[in-house]
């Protein structure tokens, strides 16, 4: 069984994000990791490589420094990876699928291919309906529960309510991982240390033959969140409160 992942190597969402210029932030000094629910679709692929043999390849679109995630990721069990590597600090999910599929296609198929339900940056949620429209691949996405037998997969995902939706798919297939589907391993120090030693093969953008001036996203202007002003305390009656409330929303918040 060969399985890939796709990685987004994204900041930690408890770091403090500087802007540099109007489209970009600084990086230098900020931790990035693997996309959380990224790490679900890492743990997934060993372990079903772990019952049935094979290897799991790890797929990135980043910058150079992306390969200190790769190098995580490869600690968790994965076997090897690709990285596609991009100048830019974002790239649209259209020309990420794109990259994708022609690394993917470059090293040769696969049964199936995992990515997090969606990365917590930007959180387009687009990238692996794109990939899968690429290949021809049927996708479903905030997998909760997996199974593979004879050639498919069975999955179950939340759909709101509590309730739960059952899919079976042909493989290959595409598979947005959501928390629940499994509890991603903490790897141990020899398994850092053998991740050093693994593959990792480097594809340039510019080699695709990918336009990367036809993105169909385009940043104008990055802005911080405004911090929170202190909280207001309504007194009076029911009445009083409702109407001060409303005025507060329209006059101050300025949201009605």
């Amino acid at each position: 069984m060969k399985i890939f992942v796709c990685v987004k190597h994204v900041p930690d969402t408890a770091a403090s994000i500087k802007l540099a210029g109007e489209t970009g932030f600084d990086d230098s000094e900020i931790k990035f990791i693997a996309s959380p629910y990224d790490e679900y679709g890492i743990e997934e692929a060993v372990s079903l490589v772990e019952k049935n043999d094979g290897e799991v390849v790890i797929v990135t679109v980043g910058k150079d420094n992306a390969v200190s995630t790769i190098r995580s990721a490869m600690a968790m069990g994965a076997h090897r990876a690709i990285l596609v590597k991009i100048d830019s600090q974002f790239l649209d999910s259209s020309l990420t699928a794109k990259a994708l599929k022609a690394a993917i296609e470059q090293d040769g198929a696969g049964d199936l291919i995992f990515t997090g339900k969606g990365s917590v940056d930007t959180e387009s949620f687009q990238t692996q309906y794109r990939l899968a429209e690429l290949l021809e691949m049927p996708v479903v996405n905030e997998v909760s529960s997996l199974s593979i037998d004879d050639g498919k997969a069975v999955v179950e995902r939340e759909i709101g309510g509590g309730e739960k939706q059952v899919i079976e798919m042909n493989l290959p297939c595409i598979i947005g991982a959501d928390r629940g589907l499994n509890e991603p391993r903490y790897p141990k120090f020899p398994d850092i240390m053998k991740a050093k030693k693994k593959k990792i093969h480097e594809i340039e953008f510019s080699s695709l033959e990918l336009d990367e001036s036809k993105s169909m996203v385009e940043i104008e202007k990055l802005e911080l969140v405004p911090e929170r002003s202190g909280a207001k305390m309504i007194e009076g009656s029911v009445n009083d409160q409702a109407d001060q409330l409303v005025k507060i929303l329209k006059q101050d918040e300025k949201v009605l």
